[in-house]
């Protein structure tokens, strides 16, 4: 188990963590084909296949499906439990593996937050609002939860900012806004998974897998 998956790393690594995005998870938020793209006066307006799609409204879909899971899976690990890391203890003798220093529970989303806050920041150019390091000192769920709402409410209005015009615009070298409105999910569900082990050693059955 890594201790962390920050910002530090290359885009391209980031990306590379949506493989990480359970069937299961992956399926539960996936539209059908044939999915309507909005209701108007009641009736279904369904998109054509091949039709565009404005990168603002793809990204925000695609991103609120990352915080359904997210939301759900720290909403169900108990207040008591959010201080919890794996440890040596949890696992078989013969694994020889350290976990010194890997995050808790409530760390690792308080870290998916100030990522939020990263990569809307990156992509959009807009500011917080509130000191992002200070997050860090958060250890009450209900705070915790409440902080990592918030940052998804700053990255929803930061991916609201994508165009077609600006979208694939580099904001570091290669590195697009459309990279970074991708990166924030891809790295986010790398954390995911990890969570939804904390949530198995605990004898608890992630809301994606009790559907």
């Amino acid at each position: 188990m890594r201790k962390r998956c920050g910002s530090s790393l290359p885009l391209l690594t980031l990306i590379a963590c949506i493989c990480c995005i359970s069937p299961l998870a992956a399926h539960s938020q996936a539209p059908p084909l044939n999915s309507s793209a909005a209701t108007v006066g009641g009736s279904a307006q369904v998109l054509a296949p091949g039709a565009s799609v404005a990168p603002a409204k793809s990204f925000d879909e695609m991103l609120s499906g990352f915080e359904t899971q997210m939301m759900g899976v720290a909403n169900a690990m108990p207040a008591e439990k959010y201080g919890f890391a794996p440890s040596s203890a949890v696992f078989a003798p013969s694994q020889k593996t350290e976990y010194i220093g890997v995050r808790t529970f409530g760390a690792m989303l308080i870290h998916i937050a100030q990522a939020n806050y990263f990569y809307g920041g990156g992509l959009s150019g807009l500011k917080p609002g509130i000191d992002v390091k200070a997050l860090s000192d958060l250890k009450d769920k209900d705070k915790i939860l409440a902080a990592l709402q918030a940052s998804f409410v700053f990255e929803h209005k930061a991916i609201a900012t994508l165009t077609p015009a600006n979208a694939f615009e580099s904001v570091r070298g290669d590195t697009t806004r459309a990279n970074l409105a991708g990166g924030v999910v891809a790295h986010g569900f790398d954390h995911y998974g990890q969570l939804v082990e904390y949530l198995r050693m605990n004898g608890i059955v992630p809301p994606a897998s009790q559907k």
